[in-house]
């Protein structure tokens, strides 16, 4: 596990960070500091005149998170772009899930970008990286949670299933959606309807869409 420092940038993201769990080893603000030298310390010039040296980000345990029954969780299998995963987090931190779950490899991590694009949620979110998502899956149904894989196409809407207890809800990675094993692993299959002409929501949109119906029905409850 590497030690070296980690970046966040941009107001809301470093002002998330001051809070979080991580401790925040320098902070570099305009004007003191050039644009051009916080462009090149964030990589982007995205930075909001705000720049900050962390700690690096401490995983969570995916077994771990299971002990905390009836929660709400978001599983993302393979989701490779920052950007999504960090909106997704913001998502789900903002429903009250108790975590995210993404597989070791292959998988998007909490890059400076994710970190931007949860406007820094992921400081307040537990994210867990497991060695294989399908048998995550499987303990986590044995540990009592309802296991739901999204789709396109094929599954019913989340409306008609029950997302009130211990859930797990499973996207699947930008191109290819869920994979064979992963979506084996799941006790059904939900589907967002669609009237447009787009051929499918992105993922960070759909798993909004589909944490807030477990909020819906959790409210009512």
């Amino acid at each position: 596990m590497s030690t070296e420092p980690e970046i966040v940038y941009g107001r809301r993201p470093v002002a998330e960070a001051e809070s979080g769990r991580r401790n925040v080893l320098r902070i570099h603000r305009a004007p003191e500091v050039a644009d051009s030298e916080l462009e090149r310390l964030a990589g982007s010039p995205d930075h909001q005149g705000v720049v900050a040296e962390v700690e690096p980000f401490p995983y969570g345990d995916g077994i771990d998170l299971l002990e905390r029954k009836k929660g709400l969780i978001l599983a993302l299998d393979q989701v490779q772009d920052p950007r999504n995963l960090g909106a997704a987090c913001r998502s789900a931190e903002v429903a009250g899930a108790i975590g995210v779950v993404i597989p070791e490899r292959r998988s998007a991590t909490v890059t400076p970008a994710a970190c931007k694009a949860s406007a820094g949620a992921v400081e307040h979110l537990e994210l867990a990286r497991v060695r294989n998502l399908a048998d995550w899956l499987t303990a986590a149904r044995d540990a009592g949670y309802w296991i739901w894989g999204a789709a396109g196409e094929g599954g019913v809407p989340p409306w008609e299933v029950d997302l009130s207890g211990g859930t797990v809800l499973v996207l699947g990675s930008e191109g290819k959606g869920l994979r064979p094993r992963v979506r084996d692993a799941c006790d059904g299959i939900v589907s967002i309807p669609q009237a447009g002409k787009t051929g499918s929501l992105n993922v960070s949109a759909a798993a909004t869409a589909l944490l807030f119906e477990a909020v819906r029905q959790r409210a009512e409850g």
